[in-house]
């Protein structure tokens, strides 16, 4: 791992002007103290917002990204938003005023709570008019890695997002000796909601990794002319481009950790011995990222805020809103934290350092993946896949052709015709790396399940779209056209099965109940608020409807869920 050394008068001379130029990327004044590079301090400092009441205030100005200007929504001045420190157990009361000229919101993603509190408008609450002011109150029901964003429009795109924090009231099982918050975000000095329209009119505009008759040609050598021409077909019939990996990518988006772009370089500073804990937070509107630290082993120790048996990798994906704490143990020197899009058309970038004069080495962009026929769920050789004993859902390693009654017409386009289990599968374009990847069969919760009961009954879910005219849905019918909910009845225990009919990964999250991941993990399924569907893939949650109220559910790839990929859950009483 190339380090370089800053102890020359000209070296010292250089990182000085260095420093100059990089403040003039970012606007430091926004950056909360937690966000801000290069110092000891880490979050478990003072640099938060603690205690029991707080008072939130959302606004707008400009932000300076990489030297450009762009409009900003901020809370409190601030962006990110400011860390939120809670203890479990507490009851917090938030007062959030608006600032702005249209109606806004917060969300406090992942968190337990009476559905009036969720925060979002339409559904739970009317949402916050301008000048008016809010008041969040609920009690701290658990504990660990959360985040908190708007529920209004495409507001989350333009900064309005920030970390959460809750202590445990008991020891935590987990030691470290300081830790970081990462949080990883896109940003585009495109109006969201013009993003939004050319997506409409155009669903690829934003994808410049096409491919050509060199890659044609490249297919007909390895697996000969008939098969390459019948794959076109196939893509050509679904309307979808196997290099479709990302709707938005770096032709618009920078990346960001802690609201610093790739030149800027986030940097966190450590004593040499200490062990590290890292909580990333996927903030994006619509960016996954595959995260890992060059020469660093990564134990992860929670994922979505619940503890995990520790598990040990060199790689994981996180898709947007999913969080994972991660402890490392580096020796003297500069690490890069290298989180690169999906897609690979570009990454965040940040800095563990024993100085701040250290940095180490970017690796260069990986070549960039396609998907499958296994993708489409076509491919027929998969069917033997799984070797995971979920046939009673999964119908593993059987040739069970899928069919299911939902609505069809212009926003449906394909059927995942033989779709499979495929967590235990690694993301597509990791498949071949030599080193570890997290898989979601990785994952098992650090304590035995709180209901272990049988499902008392099962729902199947489609998660459906037309790509190329941008339409996105549930079951083949937007969210503006739905007009009943789905219903849980409030105690049973029951098991959803979510069918990916489409060609990309959904990260699918449904607020105010966890999901039970059923991954072959028994009592000790890892349980999650938010889960990353891999294109043709049947995955099977367990869910304790124990939450009454209304709650949205919904794919937080935040433009799909702006086109119609939301439901509401009605828990109903069975008072």
């Amino acid at each position: 791992m190339p380090i370089h050394n800053a102890n020359s008068e000209s070296r010292r001379r250089f990182l000085q002007g260095a420093a100059a130029f990089v403040a003039s990327l970012v606007s430091p004044a926004l950056l909360p103290a937690w966000a801000r590079a290069g110092t000891l301090n880490d979050v478990s400092g003072e640099p938060a917002l603690q205690g029991r009441h707080f008072n939130l205030r959302v606004s707008h100005r400009t932000h300076r990204i990489d030297g450009r200007q762009g409009h900003a929504l901020l809370v409190n001045g601030q962006l990110p938003a400011p860390l939120l420190r809670w203890r479990e157990g507490d009851t917090v009361t938030i007062h959030v005023t608006n600032h702005l000229q249209e109606d806004t919101s917060i969300h406090w993603h992942g968190l337990l709570l009476p559905y009036q509190m969720d925060g979002v408008p339409g559904v739970s609450f009317p949402g916050i008019r301008p000048g008016e002011t809010f008041t969040y109150e609920f009690p701290l029901l658990q504990s660990g890695t959360y985040w908190y964003h708007s529920h209004s429009g495409l507001q989350e795109q333009q900064g309005h997002y920030g970390p959460i924090i809750i202590e445990p009231k008991d020891p935590d099982p987990v030691k470290f000796d300081r830790e970081f918050v990462l949080v990883l975000s896109d940003w585009t000095f495109e109006h969201p909601h013009r993003l939004f329209a050319k997506l409409k009119k155009m669903s690829h505009i934003y994808n410049l990794q096409q491919r050509t008759m060199k890659d044609f040609f490249a297919d007909v050598r390895a697996h000969g002319f008939t098969q390459a021409l019948t794959e076109r077909k196939h893509w050509g019939a679904m309307r979808m481009n196997p290099t479709d990996i990302a709707d938005v990518t770096a032709t618009t988006y920078t990346y960001l950790i802690n609201g610093h772009s790739p030149a800027a370089n986030w940097k966190g500073l450590f004593m040499p011995g200490e062990r590290l804990r890292l909580r990333f937070i996927n903030a994006s509107a619509m960016s996954i990222f595959n995260v890992r630290i060059p020469g660093l082993p990564l134990t992860v120790i929670q994922a979505d805020g619940l503890n995990v048996q520790p598990v040990e990798t060199d790689e994981f994906q996180i898709g947007v809103a999913e969080t994972f704490d991660v402890l490392v143990s580096p020796a003297e020197g500069a690490y890069t934290i290298m989180a690169e899009s999906n897609d690979r058309s570009g990454y965040a970038r940040a800095t563990l350092s024993t100085q701040a004069g250290l940095t180490a080495e970017v690796p260069a962009l990986r070549p960039r993946p396609t998907l499958t026929m296994k993708d489409m769920a076509m491919d027929h050789a998969a069917m033997a896949h799984s070797a995971m004993n979920h046939a009673d859902v999964h119908h593993a390693g059987h040739r069970v052709q899928q069919s299911h009654d939902h609505a069809k017409g212009p926003g449906v386009v394909g059927l995942a015709q033989y779709p499979v289990n495929r967590l235990d599968e690694r993301p597509l374009g990791l498949e071949d790396e030599p080193h570890r990847v997290l898989v979601y069969t990785d994952l098992k919760s650090l304590v035995r399940n709180p209901d272990t009961r049988v499902p008392q009954r099962e729902l199947e879910l489609h998660l459906t779209s037309n790509m190329e005219r941008y339409m996105w849905s549930f079951d083949g019918v937007k969210f503006s056209e739905v007009r009943e909910p789905i219903v849980f009845q409030e105690g049973e225990r029951l098991r959803l099965t979510m069918v990916n009919d489409t060609m990309m990964p959904h990260p699918i999250h449904l607020h105010g109940m966890f999901f039970d991941v059923v991954n072959g993990a028994d009592d000790f399924k890892p349980r999650k608020h938010t889960v990353v569907i891999k294109p043709g893939e049947k995955m099977a949650v367990d869910i304790t409807a124990d939450a009454v109220g209304d709650w949205a559910f919904h794919c937080h790839l935040l433009y799909h869920m702006h086109a119609g990929m939301m439901r509401i859950v009605s828990v109903r009483s069975s008072e």
